[in-house]
């Protein structure tokens, strides 16, 4: 039965079974979505590991899974109002331009699967750090953090004032609300952070999110439960316009980075499901929860990408 359920996709070559691919995704998304994350950056490592899928073409694939996944997490962030809208647009303007340049990032430099994987390893430890720095030293958590974990576990989905609310727009700074609490950002500041992440982020496959929402949460000060819609959102936009430019544009220097639409679209259904589900979740789940469960799995498969380069 399960040999049946197995097929060969035609661009890539990938031999998976169908229920599998879509399985994996799903319980990916549920967990990562929580912090913001689409589950594009470990679900690229699965593709090299388990599924030994490691051509150039696996980084625009990755876009295809963003473009089908996300929309289900986007519209329950919406729909709770917890939609950042300020903040998804600068991030949207800052990584679009990057995505494009990691395309060529990608293709001259990182063709060779050994030495993508360490850029892959040293992309995912910083994230990885990032959170648990964050979890580790900041241990107890800040009044403002503990605040909102406490209102989401005793009123989650009652009060009216669960919901974000922009309080001014300039180009010093953007402010909003958000349960009772002001939380501000400096545009320039997150537009330079979301231009060097489109660039990691067009070579990786993962359209910037992943790293985003942790800069939000590590140096901006903003609560996950405030951020996560835009990361997705802003990953979105992104990895529609990565998958575009990755499938239009001929193959550079002998290398075709052209993604396998079937396989990403089959990953994508899984992780339109989690993502659903993860965006649901999330406000009965504490901050620190989240940012230690990403923290750790994180962490170890850097090591593991690290240590195999070597």
């Amino acid at each position: 039965m399960f040999d049946l359920l197995t097929v060969v996709f035609p661009v890539s070559g990938v031999k998976a079974n169908v229920l599998l691919v879509p399985l994996v995704s799903m319980v990916i998304s549920f967990f990562t979505s929580m912090g913001g994350i689409s589950g594009a950056f470990l679900l690229l490592p699965f593709q090299m590991s388990f599924l030994n899928y490691t051509a150039p073409s696996v980084s625009g694939t990755n876009h295809v899974f963003n473009i089908v996944a996300i929309p289900s997490g986007v519209y329950r962030y919406i729909k709770e109002g917890r939609m950042a809208w300020p903040l998804t647009w600068v991030v949207v303007i800052g990584t679009l331009p990057g995505v494009f340049i990691g395309y060529y990032v990608r293709i001259f430099y990182l063709p060779d699967p050994r030495v993508f994987k360490l850029f892959v390893g040293c992309v995912l430890m910083y994230i990885g750090i990032r959170l648990l720095k964050e979890f580790i030293i900041r241990k107890s958590a800040s009044t403002v953090s503990k605040t909102l974990d406490d209102k989401f576990k005793t009123n989650a989905g009652i009060s009216s004032e669960a919901v974000v609310k922009t309080i001014s727009v300039s180009i010093k700074k953007i402010e909003y609300e958000f349960w009772g609490e002001t939380f501000s950002f400096k545009p320039v500041s997150m537009f330079i952070l979301s231009f060097v992440v489109g660039i990691i982020g067009g070579a990786y496959g993962i359209g910037g999110g992943s790293m985003i929402a942790p800069f939000c949460v590590a140096i901006f000060r903003l609560p996950v439960y405030t951020i996560a819609g835009a990361a997705l959102m802003g990953t979105f936009i992104t990895s529609l316009a990565g998958a575009i430019f990755f499938s239009v544009i001929p193959a550079t220097g002998g290398v075709s980075a052209n993604p396998d639409w079937l396989l990403g679209a089959l990953f994508g259904v899984g992780g339109f499901i989690g993502m659903y589900l993860g965006a649901k979740t999330q406000k009965h789940v504490p901050q620190k929860i989240i940012k230690l469960a990403l923290g750790v799995v994180i962490v170890f498969l850097a090591a593991k990408y690290i240590i195999q380069f070597f």
